[in-house]
């Protein structure tokens, strides 16, 4: 299979990066990200990751893909898939919106880790592994200030997107 890109980019910032789907090392989570794209949503900066900035989204796939290439410590560049079922609902997470975090119901967060020292666990739930499904390959250090802007200046309104790369 030739190598598949992805665009990953913060829409009001203007910035994106080129990524790199991991078919071989996560092929289930790979292709369920591929087939949903395009993807976009309001952008989240994680609180206990650190480097990290997030959309949610509902459940995209028609079988979860399950635990492959997972980490607990993503570096910079890494994207991320991660499966919650209903244990986002807690106010303490700051979601204006969290109707799609309560109730059981299944939320599909795609993470992007644009900085070192990244720990995945929540005080709540523990550690939280993740699928790590692309690698950045260009446009990380753009990306990275846009994030740090999003962390500084704050991300309501802004959207995180994810589509397919066209040359």
């Amino acid at each position: 299979m030739a190598d598949r890109y992805l665009r990953v980019g913060l829409r009001n910032r203007g910035v994106s990066c080129r990524a790199l789907l991991l078919d071989e090392a996560a092929p289930r989570t790979a292709r369920a990200v591929w087939d949903a794209l395009p993807l976009g949503g309001q952008v989240y900066h994680g609180k206990y990751a650190r480097n990290e900035i997030y959309a949610l989204f509902p459940k995209f796939a028609e079988g979860e893909p399950g635990p492959e290439n997972t980490t607990i410590t993503p570096i910079p560049g890494d994207l991320c898939y991660f499966t919650f079922a209903g244990d986002l609902g807690n106010p303490a997470y700051g979601y204006e919106d969290a109707s799609a975090a309560r109730e059981h119901a299944t939320v599909i967060d795609l993470a992007v880790f644009y900085g070192r020292n990244n720990l995945l666990i929540n005080g709540d739930v523990g550690w939280v592994p993740g699928n790590v499904f692309g690698t950045i390959v260009e446009g990380l250090d753009e990306l990275a200030a846009a994030c740090q802007d999003v962390w500084m200046g704050g991300a309501r309104g802004e959207e995180l997107y994810f589509e397919r790369w066209e040359d």
